[in-house]
């Protein structure tokens, strides 16, 4: 029997000779038809005319099938060819291969085909063949022979099998069983000049069942495509465009696509090498074809920056949904033509210091989202170097703390963005990376160039800008000097346009009086009920992700947020018809109940104070036309504090001695100084009482010794004021003496010293007798001392939600979350102190009020229980926002005078009540004009795409075809959701 050497030998020898004789009949049918077609012609032509004809074969079937294509060119001069086309009577001469050859060539021909086929019935497969095999995909779980097996799966050369051996199922695939996958044919073809190396016989494909090692043909043919393009038309996409050995379905691209916006999944957890650079190119492939791209006949180069990103179609887009004449409305309505953007900054999607712009670019630089990087960068270090404004808010203690965050191995510490705060989109080019070491006056100048960015491409023509920014208050003051300042390419007119600057709901809190009344949503005209708080909502959706982008290089973090975000608008386009008509139904009946509350509040103050009424209206309204004037929604009245009245009482002393009159029985100390310094010590013990008690059981000898030197003073201090004591209240030496007498030889601790102020005399000795102006000092001083109280109370309380707030978002890490722990320890223990120091002054003006004749102080001085002690924006336990109601800590205020607190608490209320109604009714008109330009908008892309569908021309046939079919079914779906929001929302509001 002959070696497999031999065999092999002689059918290379075999295939060889059936080439060789290919080729000659080949050369030889293609001579006698260029000699009878020229023979026509020139007889149709009269011999005018020059033929230049030239035959290529596609493929070679088999004996009697050859497919090939046909070309003719003539010109009356060589130089100058042009086409010709085949005249409809000149028929091609009938082939038949067999015809010129004899019996031995056709033997040669079928031994070849025999050979490198593995098709069953070539391989003498005989019926009724052992069923050993199952396929896990098919449908079913029959068993097949391995020959029906292969022809079965002809089509589906993915599937996964299984083997029936020794007793159970083992794994397997087709490859094992012998098949083979040519390309560039149609399937169950083979080509006669196949095209398959070593690797091709390992080729690896990644499928959404799993990673397939299968042998591949490629077409050989003289008029073969590349094998790129064979393994595109089987919707395979190559790993690489030269030689590719590693391909993906597109079923797995598309689906690993949809997994990532959904899941957050990264590529690493599904195969790390191949397919980190095939969903690359799939998502800027997908990207182009989404956005017409690959309509435009001017191709990708022409791509505009934010030209592929996903617009908010209930936003005013100049030219595409808003109506005639919009430039011209009258300033009442002019606000119904105004953007609403919102700035923030996520830390939390920073970028590892690793690859560079010139290893990883990006391929889609500036086309979306994301801003163009290197224009960015240049900004920045232009104007990075200008200094920091001096911050005049509370609120941005925390800003400030991010230049201490530790940005080390980090090329980028987060990004900011410009986000469509009513409908929660993401801008086109309205996000950039915020820089290593970022600052706060940089924060700033990313503000600046990413506004700039969208006003220059997006929103140029629109008038109405509302400008949602945590930091508005810090960012928006000198914002026109600031621009002066840019490059001309880079600078942004505000003089001509509306600019109003607001602060998010939920950050305001954490800002100074003056700011939650300047920057509010809920008070300024045209805002409806806009929060502001789009872009942490929008967070929330995108921070998943950020584990997987931290890794990557510029370009691939760049490109897959950008992917993301597109994915995050298109979901809210489709939602949009759900959200809208959901937020009018809630809008309605409000509108309804606060116009109702408005009417009524507002008659009864005009039958009382009709010309008060008068003169708020005019001030309110002359504030919403021009908000540099006197602000209607702040207080003015002056607030009372301890310090204010001991000036008026030391003022009043003054007074008094001016006329003759002294109450003085010491020559240094008066009695107010007296109450003042004993209520001064009263608050020092309690603070030497804490501390006292923080002490741990492992203190240390100096913690120790510092708090015996603060004992030794407040022992002296003690004293020295008791002796003094004796003098204005000798009552008091009485009761100490009794209680020295009954306490023995042990000594009391300066801490533990009782003072017996006035207000503490009853409660020890009912009969003891105390002057009443001392008790009058003591009354005001606590007065005051309770007002501070409750400012320390609300100051603290209001830190401690925003440091909260900070550390959930920003602070990452066990050493960083110490530090920040220890902070809100700190802040902790001031609101305990606080609300301590109120309770105590609160007793004490319970027991003066008696002997005073005070009883208006319980409306001015609730009592303070645990649960009253909390944030503005915290309600009990158990409320939810919709229910929550605002601790009386935050309605409390300390005034002068009974009457401008009546006067001044009703202004404020009354031009509130009038805000919350205001804004209701523009939010049912702001909802109601964004239904008109949702459907605007949606009509108008539709038509958009249907002129894409003829912008290129002279394309292949088919290639047109797929262009137009691609822009009609991008159309065709833009129609469709427009009838269905129309529908929903026609058919709800008729209800």
């Amino acid at each position: 029997m002959p070696s497999k050497s031999k065999r092999r030998r002689e059918h290379d020898k075999l295939t060889q000779a059936w080439y060789d004789l290919n080729r000659a009949n080949h050369a030889a049918q293609d001579a006698a038809r260029q000699r009878a077609s020229q023979s026509r012609l020139v007889q149709e032509t009269d011999g005018t005319q020059l033929l230049y004809h030239k035959v290529q074969s596609h493929t070679i079937a088999g004996p009697g099938r050859v497919a090939m294509q046909t070309n003719y060119s003539c010109s009356q001069d060589d130089s100058i060819p042009t086409s010709l086309q085949v005249p409809s009577q000149i028929q091609e001469p009938e082939f038949s291969f067999d015809n010129n050859l004899d019996t031995a060539e056709y033997t040669i021909y079928d031994e070849h085909i025999a050979d490198t086929t593995d098709e069953p019935a070539k391989q003498n497969r005989t019926v009724g063949g052992h069923p050993d095999y199952r396929c896990r995909d098919c449908f079913g779980t029959a068993l097949y022979c391995k020959g029906c097996m292969l022809v079965r799966h002809q089509e589906s050369p993915l599937h996964r099998l299984q083997h029936w051996v020794d007793g159970h199922f083992e794994n397997t695939n087709l490859k094992a069983l012998g098949l083979r996958i040519q390309l560039g044919h149609r399937v169950g073809n083979r080509c006669c000049n196949p095209v398959s190396t070593a690797f091709h016989n390992d080729f690896v494909v990644l499928d959404v069942n799993g990673v397939h090692s299968v042998a591949v043909d490629f077409c050989g043919c003289e008029m073969a495509q590349p094998v790129t393009t064979q393994l595109l038309h089987v919707r395979w996409f190559p790993a690489t465009s030269l030689n590719p050995k590693t391909a993906a379905t597109f079923r797995l691209l598309h689906h690993f696509h949809i997994l990532t916006f959904e899941s957050k999944a990264s590529a690493f957890e599904c195969w790390q090498h191949s397919l980190l650079r095939m969903i690359k190119e799939w998502q800027n492939l997908t990207l182009l074809k989404r956005f017409g791209r690959g309509h435009d006949p001017e191709g990708i180069s022409a791509t505009q920056c934010g030209s592929c990103a996903v617009l908010c179609p209930a936003c005013p887009q100049p030219g595409k949904n808003l109506p005639q004449g919009w430039e011209d409305a009258v300033p009442e309505k002019r606000w119904l033509y105004g953007i609403f953007i919102a700035i923030d900054a996520n830390f939390r999607l920073a970028r590892k210091n690793v690859s560079s712009d010139k290893v990883d670019p990006g391929l889609s630089n500036g086309w979306s989202y994301f801003v163009e990087e290197q224009g960015y960068k240049t900004f920045l270090n232009e104007v990075g170097q200008q200094p920091q404004e001096k911050s005049t808010c509370a609120s941005h203690d925390a800003v400030n703390l991010a230049e201490t965050k530790n940005s080390r191995g980090l090329a980028a510490t987060g990004a900011g963005t410009v986000d469509c705060s009513r409908h929660n989109f993401k801008r086109p080019c309205a996000i950039g990376d915020l820089q290593k070491g970022e600052k706060y006056v940089l924060i700033v100048f990313c503000s600046d160039f990413i506004l700039h960015h969208i006003h220059r491409y997006h929103t140029k023509d629109l008038i109405v800008f509302n400008v949602s920014y945590n930091i508005a208050c810090q960012w928006s003051k000198n914002i026109q000097a600031r621009m002066l300042k840019y490059p001309d390419h880079i600078r942004f007119n505000c003089a001509d346009k509306s600019m109003t600057f607001l602060v998010p709901k939920f950050h305001l809190p954490a800002h100074i009086l003056a700011c939650q009344i300047t920057y509010s949503h809920n008070l300024i005209r045209g805002m409806g009920r806009t929060d502001g708080e789009a872009p942490e909502r929008g967070w929330a959706n995108i921070n998943p992700v950020a584990t997987s982008t931290r890794e990557m290089g510029p370009g691939a973090r760049r490109d897959t947020l950008d992917d993301h975000f597109g994915d995050f608008n298109w979901k809210k386009v489709t939602n949009l018809g759900v959200s809208l008509l959901r937020k009018l139904k809630v809008a309605m009946p409000e509108r309804e109940r606060h116009q109702r509350d408005f009417r009524e509040f507002n008659d009864t103050l005009i039958a009382e104070r009709s010309e008060e009424v008068s003169r708020w209206r005019i001030a309110v309204e002359e504030w919403e036309a021009d908000m540099s004037v006197t602000n209607p929604f702040g207080a003015t009245t002056a607030t009372m504090t301890q310090a204010s009245v001991r000036l008026s009482l030391s003022q009043k002393e003054a007074d008094d001695l001016k006329h003759g009159v002294n109450h003085s029985l010491h020559s240094e100390i008066s009695p107010a100084v007296l109450i003042s310094t004993g209520i001064a010590i009263e608050e020092e013990q309690n603070r030497l009482k804490r501390d006292i008690s923080a002490l741990g059981a492992h203190s240390t000898d100096l913690q120790r010794s510092k708090i015996q030197d603060r004992t030794n003073a407040l022992k002296r201090k003690v004293e020295q004021w008791c002796q003094v004591q004796l003098l204005y209240m000798p009552s008091a030496s009485h009761i100490r003496t009794t209680r020295d007498s009954s306490a023995g030889a042990f000594e009391e601790r300066a801490h533990n010293i009782n003072l017996f102020l006035p207000s503490e005399l009853k409660e020890h000795a009912p009969d003891a007798v105390c002057d009443e102006w001392l008790c009058r000092f003591e009354w005001e001083l606590h007065r005051g001392q309770s007002f501070d109280a409750l400012d320390d109370l609300r100051r603290h309380l209001l830190l401690r939600t925003h440091l909260y707030k900070f550390k959930h978002i920003n602070i990452r890490g066990q050493r960083a979350n110490t530090r920040a722990s220890a902070v809100i320890g700190n802040v902790e223990r001031n609101v305990l102190e606080a609300a301590d120091r109120y309770r105590r002054a609160r007793n004490a003006l319970k027991n003066l009020h008696e002997m005073l004749g005070e009883h208006d102080w319980l409306e001015v001085f609730p009592i303070l229980e645990q649960a009253h002690v909390r944030g503005m924006s915290e309600g009990e336990a158990g409320q939810s926002e919709g229910n929550r109601t605002l601790s009386w800590i935050w309605k409390a205020r300390g005034v002068s005078a009974a009457g401008d607190v009546l006067t001044d608490a009703l202004r404020i209320e009354w031009c509130k009540a009038r805000a919350r109604a205001n804004r209701w009714t523009e939010e049912v008109q702001l909802l109601l004009e964004e239904m008109r330009r949702v459907r605007e908008f949606l009509s108008w892309h539709a038509a958009w795409w249907d002129e894409q569908a003829d912008r290129r021309v002279n394309l292949p046939a088919a290639e047109a075809e797929g262009i137009k079919g691609y822009a009609r079914r991008q159309a065709a779906l833009r129609r469709r959701i427009q009838h269905a929001f129309t529908k929903m929302w026609s058919g709800d509001m008729s209800d």
